[in-house]
């Protein structure tokens, strides 16, 4: 991901980038385009509002038809809309400990060729926001790290990265480039006959390399539970590289509904939903993102309360729920004990067509999160009968 030329290119774009000066301020902005709009509109995507973005929701056969096609064979994602952009500076050790001021991942021992997710944590230990950061395999590389956040909050992120960076580490937007996932059983197949490099790839390793003669970047992860890849490449060549894997009979397009149900069936968080400012990582259960020695010596926002929750477990903490019934329970559902105490509310709620039947996840006081806790969601009043479940709900397929 972490080409030369691409810094170069991306700051030429940001400089010619129109700017929206005559919109008074009451004015709602227009709906972004992704470069792979047209293409959706072509093949029938519903287009809904979604992050400053007009983006589809669905298409033809809908959403449970696209969801199980994923889980049977490969869907093509549009993400284009969120964050990319790199951190440079003089070598990998000087830009990897800009970013762990910022993050309680471990980005100094992050191997070249791999991704890692982590959280922007503000001093109160909430998450700002969550991303993926990625260390070039290239030598001639060393000193860049690839950054990709959420579509919602990529702005106030990399203010947040300007404002904090020290002299000698720059952020370098990547406003240029297009960002779409592959995803499912058959994924390792249709993108390994146009990039057989891709093929012997593993769960969270990345290379640059081309697609059909087109340079990308792979990176062999994504946001489903199934394997799968995510490519990165210049907004004007990836169309090229979706029609391309639109042409395998194993792919089709997918759209935001049909993500959303992937990705609560495996049990990941939506920022804005199951994670935000007043979330820490140990409440949504996100410790696995923290390694060893970030826990030990802190040294990023909020570590206070975040190592103390690590030590004394927090007061809440996320979970899976699973509904008795075929009631689904939504986001802000109230939590209650068998006693009929409040304890949590629902986060996310929906129909899993994997499950076959209604999940959410939500938060709970640590003493009712043991999976088998028998619970009750408030639905329309009513008391829905529900427990305690562990995730994630569809178990993860990634290739490790």
């Amino acid at each position: 991901m972490t080409q030369a030329p691409d810094t170069a290119e991306a700051t030429e774009t940001q400089a010619t980038a129109p700017r929206s000066v005559d919109v008074p301020p009451s004015t709602p902005a227009p709906l972004l385009k992704t470069p792979l709009h047209s293409l959706h509109v072509a093949r029938g995507g519903r287009m809904v509002p979604f992050a400053g973005y007009e983006m589809p929701v669905q298409y033809a056969d809908g959403i449970i038809a696209e969801h199980n096609h994923v889980r049977a064979e490969a869907g093509l994602f549009d993400v284009s809309h969120m964050g990319q952009a790199f951190l440079a500076g003089a070598d990998h050790e000087t830009v990897a400990r800009a970013l762990e001021a910022l993050v309680p991942a471990d980005i100094v021992t992050l191997a070249p060729g791999r991704q890692r997710y982590t959280q922007f944590t503000n001093d109160e230990g909430g998450i700002l926001d969550d991303l993926m950061v990625t260390r070039s395999a290239d030598p001639n590389e060393d000193g860049v790290l690839f950054l990709v956040v959420n579509a919602a909050t990529k702005e106030a992120d990399y203010a947040h990265l300007s404002a904090r960076l020290p002299t000698g580490v720059r952020l370098i937007r990547a406003d240029h480039r297009a960002l779409i996932a592959v995803q499912g059983p058959m994924a390792r197949q249709a993108v390994g006959r146009h990039c057989p490099e891709a093929v012997p790839m593993t769960f969270m390793s990345a290379i640059t390399t081309r697609f059909d003669g087109i340079d990308c970047h792979i990176s062999r992860s994504g946001y489903t539970g199934e394997d799968g890849f995510e490519i990165s490449c210049k907004a004007t060549r990836v169309r090229a590289i979706a029609e391309r894997l639109l042409s395998e009979p194993s792919v089709r397009l997918i759209g935001l509904g049909a993500r959303d149900s992937l990705r609560l069936e495996a049990g990941l968080c939506l920022y804005g939903h199951d994670i935000d400012t007043t979330t820490s990582p140990v409440e949504a259960a996100l410790i696995w993102s923290i390694q060893k020695r970030r826990r030990t010596e802190g040294g990023f926002p909020g570590a206070e309360r975040i190592q103390r929750e690590l030590a004394e477990q927090p007061g809440r903490v996320r979970v899976g729920i699973k509904p008795d019934g075929r009631a689904p329970a939504r986001e802000g559902t109230e939590i209650r004990s068998i006693a009929g105490e409040p304890i949590g509310k629902v986060t996310s709620g929906g129909f899993g067509p994997t499950v076959n039947g209604p999940i959410c996840m939500g938060y709970v006081e640590n003493g009712f999160a043991e999976p088998g806790t028998s619970v009750q969601l408030i639905v329309r009043g009513k008391e829905l009968a529900a427990s305690i479940v562990a995730l994630p709900f569809v178990p993860h397929r990634y290739v490790r």
